[in-house]
């Protein structure tokens, strides 16, 4: 069962109140307000599912589509026990301004299932999968919504998606979701996508703050898919990852952790907790280890005004959805500690999500040296367009990213005008 969540730290309420700030610098009228900061559709799906010792088990799911002015629903699925209707909106929110900041045709969508999966079979799981995806069916398409991996789910849990809805068309249907295996029209570059495109914006701010990236010192909160490819992508251009965490503890060491022996250290072990020769710390600690650069690679409201006049690093990038809240905004950015919001820092999944989606349409496969080639130029040019809209106003990185997505998703809806 999900937890309840203060009202401080509701992320839709979070995210409703970045969306009214940066209207308000753009002087917004108040019918178009309301447009953008409702969500368009939203599906609730209560569904059984048999588990391994034959019992019958009815889980939560949702399916929810923000705005679709720019193009086709677009957006992960997470399984977490904690996963809220509330949740899953602003993520949808998130998304549609994520997709807008990159310049992607798309529109923003979310979904999750209220489940445990570290303690569910891989049979239980794609048991699971299958019924959901069903569940939402009518909402999915190749044209319409196109789900993606997030929070405990993967290319697996992406593979089992493409063929239930194939299935029911009878025919395979490769584009109704991005981030499938290689073998059923997956794209080359998905899986570091998020990290790697983290470590392109990470690279540009830096630069524009005059910070050298060899020796930079990082902290990363979050050691899964994303924590990892971001550690490996900024250790090999110098960087010096000095602790990370996950769910279940975290390591500091301040001459810096040898990143590839702390892979097989969790692969083997399950967790990065226990590194041979590192001081062992909590997630929450680990956000406030002195650092150049803090990436919050988790969940949401990490980063709050209980901890925020705590950190102490120069730069935040936000590969995590949602993980700093605005009244810890205001405290960082007083601070002068520079934000890369999650809208930009962690659209890297996103973009190429659109790449694979392009080359499943057109039946072709690119090259790997094109994905990487083409995801450096999209989020050096967001950067570079979001850094100006904030100079240019005055404002944080969050403000202006959410100006340059909010003038793009409204152009969008006054070209394609009101129906009927």
């Amino acid at each position: 069962m999900a937890t309840e969540q203060s009202f401080d730290e509701d992320p839709y309420r979070i995210a409703q109140q970045q969306f009214d700030e940066a209207a308000e610098h753009l002087g917004l009228e108040a019918g178009m307000r309301d447009i953008l900061r409702s969500i368009n559709r939203e599906l609730t799906v209560n569904f059984p599912v048999y588990m391994d010792d034959g019992s019958l088990r009815v889980f939560t799911g949702y399916r929810v589509q923000h705005n679709l002015a720019r193009g086709p629903a677009k957006g992960g699925i997470r399984y977490h026990p904690q996963v809220t209707l509330n949740e899953v909106r602003a993520l949808a929110m998130w998304m549609t301004w994520k997709c807008a900041v990159v310049n992607i045709p798309f529109g923003g969508a979310k979904g999750g299932v209220q489940c445990n999966p570290k303690v569910m079979s891989d049979k239980e799981l794609e048991r699971l999968t299958r019924r959901y995806t069903t569940e939402i069916s009518i909402l999915l398409g190749p044209e319409s919504d196109i789900p993606a991996p997030d929070v405990y789910t993967n290319a697996r849990t992406m593979g089992w998606i493409m063929d239930t809805y194939s299935m029911h068309k009878g025919y395979s249907v490769p584009g109704v979701v991005t981030g499938k295996p290689l073998s059923i029209g997956g794209s080359v570059g998905r899986v570091d996508a998020t990290g790697r495109g983290c470590a392109h914006v990470i690279a540009a701010a830096a630069q524009y703050r005059g910070m050298p990236l060899d020796g930079t010192t990082v902290v990363i909160q979050g050691f899964g898919n994303v924590g990892t490819s971001a550690a490996q992508i900024l250790a090999e251009r110098g960087c010096k990852i000095i602790a990370v965490s996950d769910s279940q503890g975290g390591v500091y060491q301040a001459q810096g952790l040898d990143i590839p022996a702390l892979l097989k250290h969790k692969q083997r072990t399950g967790s990065v907790k226990g590194f041979p020769g590192s001081e062992a710390l909590t997630s929450e600690e680990s956000l406030e280890v002195p650092c150049d650069i803090l990436i919050p690679a988790a969940l949401e409201n990490q980063i709050t005004e209980r901890n925020a006049s705590r950190l102490r690093a120069k730069i935040i990038a936000e590969a995590a959805n949602g993980p700093t809240t605005p009244g810890a905004d205001k405290i960082l950015e007083d601070r002068g500690i520079l934000i890369l919001p999650d809208i930009l820092a962690n659209a890297g999944g996103v973009a190429v999500s659109y790449f694979e989606w392009v080359q499943n349409l057109q039946s072709l496969a690119w090259k790997e040296a094109q994905v990487h080639a083409q995801l450096q130029e999209i989020m050096e040019a967001a950067f570079a367009a979001v850094r100006d809209i904030a100079d240019e106003h005055g404002v944080g990185m969050r403000t202006a990213a959410q100006m340059l997505a909010i003038q793009r998703v409204v152009q969008a809806t006054l070209d394609r005008g009101v129906y009927p």
